[in-house]
């Protein structure tokens, strides 16, 4: 039964690996596009980048905004902005530099040769190809990180310390660090096992599988990350006892939200940025809230933050979410048969023969997501854009909890959030004059202008109707 279900399944995958035969045949520059791909997506960053600079010479608030932002704090952040989006430029153009040398010579081939080094020390051969690719994503993670650690102390100890954001000490650093890789090997080696294995075992047929494995990690993840990853480098205790307490519990108790835990994160052993989320799974959530955001706004603010977030779950936008990545993850690895056996990709990459030949699975799914460059970061922003319509989706709710959901003590909701956005925004010093298109390509939320307006609006409808 389990075969036939296959062969059904494969029938459209087969379809259009025949529409793509030419990438196992033709000698196509692939090496040649994809450094062409990065530095066209590179320039168009950095054009929006200069758009969104000039908002940096504003000298005041947006109108809306300026009886709520102090000019003191509209001119930090401008300056905070400023030096952000400098960083920005710098760390766009070095990464650019770095991949495209990466990329010219032959830096996977080299990581791949170092990997069956690595092995061929502890006494494996290179046909053990599990522990080659395991030792392969190693020393390739750990030449990224390397790459990437001058920028990442910069943005650690220089930027987010003179503008008073950084609570990370060296060792704390470095802790993270370390803990960061071990974590990496600890979750992916064994991905990468099961990862290999199912090519090896289903054949052709893989597919569904790798699909139904990939759900299957995805979900897995979003039980462990708050319960057993994120502990290591975040306390979290149960919040304390008192109203902030006593007002999340009766909100979620009366929209049947299954709350089982309530916790504080020390958020700011790190940095003092506030947030807030939930996790968990349909019949058993946890919501976790930031120390920095008690600390900063006002019981009233921190319980409708939570009000917008109940709004996610109201709609199940998480679910959403995921579904919308399935059918993305289905699309690229459907795509994906036609470049498993790629010699020429693999010969493009200065890959020897003897490799490109038989194109290892791990080389192949590198450089296949290294060739798909234009549709990941077209997807990307088309879900900053799904992304930002949940956001206005969930500020609705919480505007809406008492007219359309009879939540007791809700009344003003839409006020009190708006009042603690501001409150937030203005504590972290964020950017209150953006780009349109800027904030198109990058944001996951509406400007803190657009919510604001939304809200505004939310409010007004339910006044009308409550006149009618």
């Amino acid at each position: 039964m389990i075969n036939v279900v296959e062969d059904i399944l494969f029938i459209p995958v087969a379809a259009w690996q025949k529409q793509l035969s030419f990438v196992t045949t033709d000698p196509l520059p692939w090496k040649s596009y994809v450094i062409a791909v990065s530095w066209t997506v590179a320039t168009f960053e950095i054009y929006l980048l200069a758009r969104q600079y000039k908002y940096y010479s504003k000298k005041e608030a947006p109108p809306n905004l300026k009886a709520y932002v102090p000019q003191d704090k509209f001119e930090k952040s401008q300056a905070y902005g400023k030096d952000k989006a400098r960083f920005a430029f710098v760390k766009t153009i070095y990464s650019q530099i770095w991949d495209t040398l990466f990329f010219y010579y032959g830096g996977f081939a080299i990581c791949w040769k170092l990997g069956g080094d690595l092995i061929g020390v502890l006494g494996y051969g290179s046909d053990n190809q599990v522990l080659q690719s395991i030792a392969f994503s190693m020393i390739f993670a750990f030449l990224s990180s390397m790459s990437s650690m001058p920028l990442s102390l910069y943005s650690t100890f220089v930027l987010e310390e003179k503008h008073g954001f950084n609570k990370t000490t060296g060792a704390t650093f470095v802790a993270d660090l370390l803990k960061g890789w071990a974590l990496g090997f600890a979750i992916g080696a064994p991905f990468l096992w099961v990862f290999i294995t199912i090519f090896t075992w289903a054949g052709h047929h893989f597919v569904p599988w790798l699909l139904a494995f990939i759900l299957g990690f995805q979900i897995l993840m979003v039980f462990l990350y708050p319960t057993v990853i994120q502990p290591l480098f975040n306390k979290l205790t149960p919040l304390a006892p008192g109203e902030l307490k006593d007002k999340i519990e009766a909100l979620a108790e009366h929209l049947k939200f299954p709350l089982k835990h309530l916790y504080e994160i020390d958020g700011s052993k790190r940095s003092s940025h506030s947030n807030a989320y939930f996790f968990g799974l349909p019949w058993s959530k946890h919501i976790v809230v930031y120390d920095t955001l008690i600390a900063n706004a006002k019981v009233d603010g921190v319980e409708a933050v939570l009000a917008h977030e109940l709004g996610h779950w109201y709609f199940q936008h998480p679910f959403k979410l995921m579904m919308i990545h399935q059918i993305h993850t289905l699309i690229l690895i459907g795509s994906f048969p036609a470049f498993l056996h790629s010699t020429p990709l693999l010969l493009s990459f200065d890959f020897p023969a003897t490799v490109a030949v038989h194109p290892p699975v791990i080389i192949a799914f590198t450089l296949y997501q290294c060739v798909v460059t234009p549709i990941e970061t077209m997807f990307a922003a088309f879900m900053n854009s799904v992304s930002r319509n949940f956001e206005f989706q969930a500020d609705k709710f919480a505007c809406e909890l008492h007219s359309k959901h009879g939540v007791p003590g809700s009344e003003g909701m839409g006020k009190r959030l708006g009042e603690a956005l501001i409150a937030i925004m203005v504590d972290n010093l964020a950017t209150l004059w953006t780009d349109s298109w800027y904030s198109a390509w990058h944001h996951t939320h509406p400007t803190l202008t657009e919510r604001l307006r939304a809200i505004a609006h939310y409010e007004e409808v339910k006044h009308d109707k409550k006149e009618l």
